[in-house]
């Protein structure tokens, strides 16, 4: 795959003399095109150079054989690809496309493949679930990380209702350097969490709740009023987002200690 680090490495390599400009000439001349046109869709080839991390397929309101055909054009570039709000029968012809090379969460909604399983993964990121029902939003922020080449620890039914689950957990949540959590209801853990640790956090309301929660609306406007500072707030059941979100912060962390390690070598 292409991205800003494979072709840094390449032009580095031409600069060294270690390899031919004829060369690294044809690894450019051999990138898919930055769009293609399928007709019902406009893939992005190079958004992994732009952002780190290739496009992401939203399933919702696609046809079964819209997302396969995305899912499959984006795998012959990309040895990750990630689709979320996946149905059941989007799955299943994703699939029978892809066989093995994918796979499906039915909790999370979301199907992936990621063809370098075993390369390394940074530590960092925490995802905190207030309740089990909070579930399938913190798996689909959990798989989103991992494909971002993180390996996120998860604090699972740790809620207000019973405070005393989330402080047992604090020596965790103190080492993280990004926190995301995941709550329903009033939305009131974000709070507490931002008041016990110096990591940004990351608060993602979700739609649990009875009536007066308005769909995952209550604990929206709860996060957004926090009386905590360091909390930015994504929309209603997105994990995806949040976890772009705490890759980005990491991410940036990592490519400044990496350019400061380069300008010493360098020296």
């Amino acid at each position: 795959m292409a991205n800003e680090q494979t072709l840094r490495e390449m032009l580095n390599r031409v600069a060294r003399h270690d390899q031919s400009v004829e060369e690294a000439l044809q690894t450019l001349c051999a990138l898919p095109n930055p769009v293609e046109d399928i007709g019902f869709a406009r893939i992005d080839h190079h958004r992994a150079l732009r952002r780190g991390h290739p496009e992401v397929i939203y399933c919702a309101g696609k046809t079964a054989e819209q997302v396969a055909s995305i899912f499959g054009r984006l795998a012959r570039a990309s040895p990750r690809v990630l689709g979320t709000r996946a149905t059941a029968e989007q799955a299943a012809m994703v699939l029978s496309e892809m066989g093995s090379r994918a796979r499906y969460d039915p909790l999370a909604r979301t199907v992936w493949m990621d063809e370098e399983p075993d390369r390394p993964r940074r530590d960092g990121a925490v995802v905190v679930c207030a309740g089990t029902s909070d579930l399938p939003v913190a798996i689909e922020a959990r798989i989103t990380l991992d494909l971002m080449g993180y390996a996120p620890r998860c604090l699972n039914d740790v809620g207000v209702a019973g405070l005393h689950r989330l402080l047992a957990e604090l020596p965790a949540l103190r080492l993280a350097k990004v926190v995301i959590v995941v709550a329903g209801m009033e939305g009131a853990l974000p709070s507490v969490v931002a008041g016990l640790i110096s990591a940004p956090v990351i608060a993602v309301p979700t739609s649990v709740g009875y009536g007066a929660s308005f769909g995952g609306l209550a604990a929206l406007l709860g996060m957004l009023n926090s009386c905590s500072p360091g909390i930015g707030v994504v929309n209603i059941d997105n994990g995806l987002g949040a976890a772009y979100l705490a890759a980005s912060i990491l991410d940036s962390g990592h490519r400044s200690l990496s350019e400061v390690q380069a300008s010493h070598a360098d020296a």
